[in-house]
């Protein structure tokens, strides 16, 4: 062993050179600090203590240091004492040579373990020189008593330091950070002895403000049952403001040598730990997995009963706010519980994963929360939702038929009541009882206009029923309301017609008593009456409701409205030809002096009241036409976001399609680092992201769509539900791709695999991947074992499919090829491992205590061990005893080691 070579210098007369590891923390040691009475006493006491508890075993110890080593001979004794070998024979004589040759042999013997004293002979030994003395002693000390300590390849001084720091970490009121003030209250050193040997002193009852007491009792432990001498004085650590540092680490040193057994216990522990850090890491991911798969199933639950309920509202507003309800649900609520359900897929995989680098048992969720069961619940949701949007734009175009056909039924309903106002009153008069002979006939020409009218009433009253039948198959809500007030129209046009029939037997019986006419009158009523009716009909129709949901459907009301239009001059001949008999019998009575009494015994209508509907059906016109122009404007906007949203939606979902093509080769094709690969998916991923903007644009268009009642488009085959899944599903396809990249850099940096490594399985799996799908089939999968070296026959071929293909689904992934290639080489911990460790902690035995669990781990560590393992019930055993051969087994998922 070379040694590295430092100088360090006690006084102005001697150097000592020593190996960088143990010596570079010497510098200290100068004149000024040894004139320190105080330090020399402290030194003197120590040193001197320190050699005795060697030289007692060769049954022999000094009283003064600096005499009782000037002849050499206990200072040859001394070395073979700790060094364990013989020096060379003293000189016996008793004259000054003699004393400085047996100095000398001492001296090269040091020299000859890597110490080189410069500048320093026996002479100064040999005449007492104190300085001198303490330095040799000191050197010795520091060969033989501090050099081999090192704590994580620190060097002697500051490994002791580490050591005391660790030991002393957990103890209230200690803080060691140096080896002269942190001891002074004597905590530290009763904390040393405690972590050890729990049993010799009650720290709980100790006092920092009770230096002497603490340090006394330290002292009196240690040499009474520690075996390590008094080598210090209380009083003087206690008094002086900073002790001597070499006394102090002297002394602390032989605690480190009487309590170096311990250490293999707590690498013991601290593998332990790891192992039961990697557990609890586990378990916890597992906890959040149950958690957050039951929230998914919770929300899918209660989610699923709303989706299916199917109970139409009453009224077109309220399910206009259904379908609003609806639309904040994919927008707002459904969104999170996507990214949930993708982000518990990425957590199983990467628990999964975990658990198999630790050599730990596949993770099976509880019974109805595994990943599979989770997919089939969302599909079973989706399949839900989208029932119950065809269901919701079904009832609300049901709505909009009803609320328009209720409408027009109650237009028509009002214009016959009024007709028919007074009717069966005038039917049930007999006036022509009294009447004269004229006014007979102009009754029985009255009823005649009457019948003609009636009938032209009967269409109507069809149109009634009909459109009441029409509400009752639509299940309207208020049906009981319309078939009540149809019911009355019927049983009073049945009435009507009754009524009609009796009232011309009667007048025909009459008839023959008459024989005066006013054909006149007559003509006007007979002409009057159908043109009067037209012109109602004609009224009825210009305000006629109408709903359309396309160009075509407003252009063909279009063209029936220009046709009766056409017709418009030719009843205005007919007007002008009505009013020229009113006219007729006007001139006539002017000119023959007829005194009319301005009542047309035939009809209640007047040429005023022809003129006056004439009037209003001309102005009824202008208004229909503006109505359809308006509604042909809705129609056009309707069609421009027809095709605003076809137009998005025909280059959004091929680019959709495109992305999910190319992300299925994406792991195969992309070439370097598992790093780059992530940082190349990060940034495919982040493009796709920036993406969403484009589909909230179209969400807008859509949504503008269903608020203008548009359901269909026949510019694309694209609808917003093709979109939003193809969406979800590019999200959670670049999702999953890059939580296998993750998982292939935990496997490289569990397994140890370079990246070298990584991209020769790599080319070789892609090599063999003929599909370019991220799998082989199993005679892709030989030939690529093959390819790489592997001498396979029939039974071992079959045993290595049963590793990379468990579930025997016929292929081979990435991600199990590499776990084949490195499962037997990859060095992890075993169940073995973990037992032996705990049987170090044990002391050899087959059971634990509580006690020494507590003490050898980490408060949370130790409690989880203690909460986890069996009792031990073998015979002797303590009552605390337990059983940690069988935790070790079930950490692993092994029954039976």
């Amino acid at each position: 062993m070379t040694a590295v070579e430092t100088h360090i210098t006690y006084s102005n007369s001697y150097t000592i050179t020593q190996e960088e590891a143990y010596m570079t923390q010497e510098d200290d040691w100068d004149r000024d600090l040894l004139l320190d009475p105080a330090w020399e006493k402290q030194q003197r006491k120590t040193f001197t203590a320190w050699c005795n508890s060697h030289l007692r075993k060769a049954g022999t110890q000094i009283e003064n240091i600096e005499e009782d080593f000037r002849n050499g001979l206990k200072l040859m004794l001394l070395l073979e004492v700790i060094s364990g070998e013989r020096l060379p024979k003293p000189d016996k004589g008793k004259m000054r040579f003699h004393k400085i040759a047996n100095v000398n042999k001492a001296l090269d013997f040091i020299c000859s373990k890597g110490v080189k004293l410069v500048s320093i002979g026996a002479e100064e030994i040999v005449d007492g020189n104190v300085k001198m003395t303490l330095g040799m002693i000191w050197t010795i000390i520091l060969r033989f008593a501090i050099q081999d300590i090192s704590v994580e390849e620190t060097s002697a001084k500051e490994g002791l330091l580490l050591w005391c720091q660790r030991k002393t970490a957990p103890y209230r009121n200690v803080n060691v950070q140096n080896f002269h003030i942190s001891w002074k209250d004597g905590l530290a050193l009763c904390a040393l002895i405690h972590r050890h040997r729990p049993d010799l002193i009650d720290y709980s009852k100790l006092r920092k403000d009770d230096p002497i007491g603490n340090l006394n009792t330290a002292f009196e432990v240690a040499e009474k049952f520690l075996d390590i001498p008094k080598m210090l004085d209380a009083e003087d650590i206690v008094n002086t403001p900073k002790p001597d540092e070499k006394a102090i680490m002297t002394y602390v040193s032989c605690f480190y040598h009487a309590f170096a057994g311990a250490e293999q216990a707590e690498t013991a522990a601290n593998r332990i730990c790891k192992v039961l850090a990697v557990n609890q890491e586990n378990e916890k991911l597992m906890e959040e997995y149950e958690k957050l798969a039951s929230e998914l199933l919770e929300w899918i639950r209660r989610t699923m009963p709303w989706l299916e309920n199917r109970v139409a509202e009453q009224t077109m507003r309220a399910m206009q706010q259904k379908l609003e309800d609806f639309r904040d649900y994919r927008r707002i609520h459904k969104p999170p519980r996507v990214q949930e359900k993708c982000q518990l897929e990425i957590n199983f995989n990467t628990l999964q994963t975990k658990l198999r680098l630790s050599n730990r048992p596949a993770f099976m969720p509880s019974e109805g929360k595994m990943v599979s069961d989770i997919a089939n619940a969302w599909k079973g949701l989706e399949q839900v939702e989208k029932g119950y949007e065809e269901w919701l734009l079904t009832e609300i175009r049901r709505l909009e038929r009803l609320d328009h056909l209720a409408e027009k039924f109650k237009q028509k309903c009002s214009m016959h009541e009024t007709w028919t106002a007074g009717k069966e009153e005038l039917l049930s008069q007999k006036d022509y009882e009294s009447a004269s002979l004229m006014e007979i006939r102009a009754l029985m020409r009255k009823h005649e206009a009457f019948e003609s009218d009636l009938a032209a009433h009967q269409d109507r009253v069809e149109q009634i029923a009909a459109i009441a039948q029409e509400l009752n198959e639509l299940d309207y809500h208020d049906a009981a309301s319309v078939n009540s007030r149809c019911q009355g129209i019927c049983d009073q046009w049945d009435n009507l017609g009754t009524l009609t029939q009796k009232r011309r037997d009667a007048l025909e019986r009459v008839e023959k008593l008459w024989e005066t006419i006013d054909q006149l009158y007559l003509e006007f009523a007979k002409r009057a009456a159908p043109f009067n009716n037209w012109m109602d009909g004609a009224m009825e129709d210009l305000q006629d409701m109408f709903i359309v949901h396309s160009i075509e459907e407003i252009q063909s009301l279009i063209t029936a409205h220009d046709q009766f239009k056409a017709t418009l001059p030719e009843a205005d001949k007919e007007r002008m030809a009505t009013l020229g008999i009113h006219n007729e019998i006007l001139k006539i009575a002017q000119t023959y002096g007829i005194k009319l009494s301005g009542i047309n015994p035939y009809t209640n209508l007047s040429s005023q009241d022809i003129s006056t509907k004439w009037d209003t059906v001309k102005h009824l016109v202008p208004l229909r036409d503006q109505m359809l122009q308006e509604e042909v404007a809705r129609q056009q906007a309707n069609e421009r976001l027809r095709r605003q949203f076809a137009a998005q939606a025909n280059v959004i979902g091929p680019w959709i399609q495109t992305k999910m093509e190319e992300i299925s080769h994406v792991s195969v094709d992309i070439a370097g680092s598992l790093e780059e690969q992530m940082n190349s998916l990060k940034q495919y991923e982040q493009n796709i992201i920036n993406y969403k903007s484009n589909i909230d644009k179209l969400e807008g268009d859509h949504q503008l769509s269903q608020e203008s009642l548009i359901f269909d488009n026949k510019h694309t085959n694209y609808s917003m539900e093709h979109i939003r899944v193809g969406w979800e599903q590019l999200l959670t396809t670049i999702a999953r791709t890059i939580n296998e990249v993750e998982n292939q850099i935990l496997t490289r940096d569990a397994k140890g695999i370079s990246q070298e490594q990584l991209n020769e399985f790599r080319a070789s799996f892609n090599h063999f991947d003929r599909k370019r799908n991220g799998m082989m089939d199993p005679d892709d999968f030989r030939a690529c074992l093959i390819s790489m070296g592997y001498d396979l026959g029939e039974v071992e071929f079959a045993r290595i499919m049963t590793l990379v293909d468990p579930n025997n689904m016929g292929v081979v992934t990435f991600q199990a090829f590499i776990d084949f290639m490195t499962r037997e080489t990859a060095e992890t911990d075993t169940a073995e491992q973990v037992m032996a460790s705990f049987k170090i902690l044990a002391s050899d035995k087959c059971y634990i205590t509580v006690e020494e669990l507590r003490r050898e781990l980490p408060p949370e560590q130790a409690e989880y061990c203690i909460s986890r393992m069996t009792r031990f019930t073998g015979p002797n055993s303590p009552t605390d005893a337990l059983d940690y051969i069988s935790f070790s087994s079930a950490l692993y998922g092994e029954s039976d080691l």
